[in-house]
């Protein structure tokens, strides 16, 4: 195995090295400052995963160890059709790894900016992760960084990276902001503001999410060259362009307090008859990204 120092501080993994008894990798297919994320191949479950590796210059990171111990305490925990799965992890050896589940397709935020989103996959995207919030909700368990970016669009749409989750009763610890600035919480942003962080934060980070989907820009972008200017402003006006009944579904998912925001599985109860609304599909023929029937349909 070449354990030698990358120009970055990685392990420099070549294709066939072993991370783990077992574990052999293919290729390197992301990271950022603590971790790195490759292509493997498992013996035990004789098909490819993707490992999450505490990076090199980690590795003697309290702070780093500990994110991926809770991360993968949460994958041990939960099991939900939308939400990324664990299949073990090895937190005490000389590359500290999660191993998950590899899940074919594009990130939402590739495809927001290649193809944009039309209503046929925004509307049942959004009800899944609905789904898979009220679950969470359920669970006591905070995302923390639902995004585009954390969406990964399969055959179902699965919700990513655990990395800085929290169950509900350790939310009361954090005195600074987590998560991703864009589309974090009012209340992620200055915690101390607020009473406390819980499952209102998940359901802001979907409405920037949907947001985005519908306008190809971010509720915020342009406006401000504060860091987090969802403390100061309201989100900018989504537009006549957007049908009448999903810009309030999204711009209810922006309240600045907590409380005025829908639960999650309250949305999902909203958004259900406008699914239902969408004209069926049709196979083999190209179907246009809005139509005057889908504004008379979900206005």
């Amino acid at each position: 195995m070449n354990t030698g120092n990358s120009t970055d501080g990685g392990w420099d993994l070549a294709a066939g090295d072993e991370i783990a008894p077992g574990l052999r990798a293919v290729r390197p297919i992301g990271g950022g400052l603590r971790y790195e994320a490759h292509l493997a191949h498992s013996d035990h479950l004789r098909a490819l995963v993707v490992v999450k590796l505490l990076r090199r210059e980690a590795v003697g990171d309290a702070g780093a160890l500990t994110g991926l111990h809770g991360e993968w305490r949460l994958l041990e925990r939960l099991a939900h059709p939308m939400l990324l799965r664990g299949f073990g992890a090895v937190l005490d050896g000389p590359h500290p790894h999660v191993v998950l589940e590899l899940i074919e397709g594009p990130r939402l935020s590739t495809l927001i900016r290649r193809h944009g989103v039309d209503l046929e996959q925004l509307l049942p995207l959004a009800l899944n992760l609905c789904s898979v919030l009220h679950y969470l909700e359920r669970e006591a368990v905070v995302h923390l960084d639902v995004k585009p970016r954390n969406i990964i669009m399969g055959a179902e749409p699965r919700l990513i990276d655990l990395s800085i989750a929290r169950r509900l009763d350790a939310l009361g610890e954090l005195r600074g902001p987590v998560g991703t600035d864009a589309y974090m919480a009012p209340e992620q942003c200055e915690p101390s503001l607020f009473r406390e962080i819980g499952p209102a934060a998940d359901v802001w980070g979907l409405g920037a999410t949907l947001y985005e989907c519908v306008s190809g820009r971010r509720p915020f972008e342009g406006r401000s060259h504060e860091r987090f200017p969802q403390l100061h402003e309201l989100p900018r006006p989504l537009g006549d362009r957007v049908p009448a009944a999903i810009a309030a579904a999204v711009m209810a998912c922006l309240e600045f307090r907590p409380a005025d925001r829908p639960r999650a599985g309250e949305l999902g109860d909203a958004l259900e008859p406008l699914v239902g609304a969408l004209p069926a599909p049709r196979i083999g023929r190209f179907r246009p990204r809005r139509t005057n029937h889908h504004q008379e349909v979900l206005a």
